[in-house]
């Protein structure tokens, strides 16, 4: 199996390690394209107005100065033409991506781009308790197994699978759930209005999320529980009732 590794985090974020290590678990043929630099919340963009810039840190590992879609599309069509990977696995991203985060993420968009291009792709994600070590060790130690299921069960064409890892050492995971994406009860836009040297404002874009109570059977509730999030996403963001109803109205 050939398998392609990336990430939203950068070539040289510490879950790209962790991604390296659970892909050598699973195969001997491994290629590393990832950003240059940190894309986190890049989403599914591309770099259209500048050249993509290609470093080759050794033989198996790349960096692109682009988004991961970028990384991406790059590895497919240029570093491993004619020889397209089996399996791509984007990540692992220090935190998680659950519910509206996914529309945002960099890690889903990588994953997001392989299933575009046909190949079987995994977002996974760790989530972090902020002033204490992110437990690596945790998507380390489960991922493997996981990510075999995965490959033996399958899953359609146009679907991506987002893998999130809970706050909690490998030992204490409660086990596996297959969920919906949730929704937070609260996502609050915070802007941090600041002055450089010369008097001039600038900002810094963030959000203050809290999960409230979210709903069973959902990647926020199961995490929250300690369980490993296993979501399938579609690409295809067609709403089936309003599709209907509006036919009907308009049609």
């Amino acid at each position: 199996m050939r398998i392609l590794v990336t990430n939203d985090d950068g070539i040289h974020a510490p879950g790209l390690k962790v991604a390296e290590a659970i892909a050598k678990k699973l195969s001997k043929d491994i290629t590393i394209v990832a950003p240059d630099y940190e894309q986190s919340g890049a989403s599914h963009s591309l770099t259209l107005t500048q050249p993509l810039r290609l470093r080759k840190l050794n033989a198996r590992k790349f960096a692109v100065r682009g988004t991961p879609t970028d990384c991406v599309m790059m590895a497919v069509h240029e570093i491993m033409k004619g020889k397209r990977p089996d399996l791509i696995i984007s990540g692992v991203n220090r935190g998680s991506n659950l519910g509206e985060d996914v529309t945002y993420s960099g890690t889903v968009a990588a994953a997001m781009e392989g299933t575009l291009l046909g190949i079987p792709s995994v977002a996974l994600s760790q989530k972090i308790n902020p002033g204490h070590p992110v437990k690596w060790a945790t998507g380390e130690q489960h991922a493997p197994g996981l990510i075999r299921k995965l490959l033996k069960t399958g899953w359609p064409h146009g679907v991506l699978i987002n893998v999130n890892f809970p706050d909690v050492v490998a030992d204490a995971v409660a086990g596996v759930q297959v969920v919906m994406q949730g929704q937070r009860d609260l996502s609050d836009l915070m802007l941090d209005c600041r002055v450089d040297a010369r008097d001039v404002p600038y900002y810094w874009i963030g959000f203050r999320r809290e999960n409230g109570k979210p709903k069973r059977g959902t990647d926020l509730r199961s995490i929250d529980e300690g369980y490993i999030a296993v979501t399938p996403l579609q690409l295809n963001l067609t709403h089936g009732a309003s599709l209907k109803a509006l036919r009907a109205a308009l049609g």
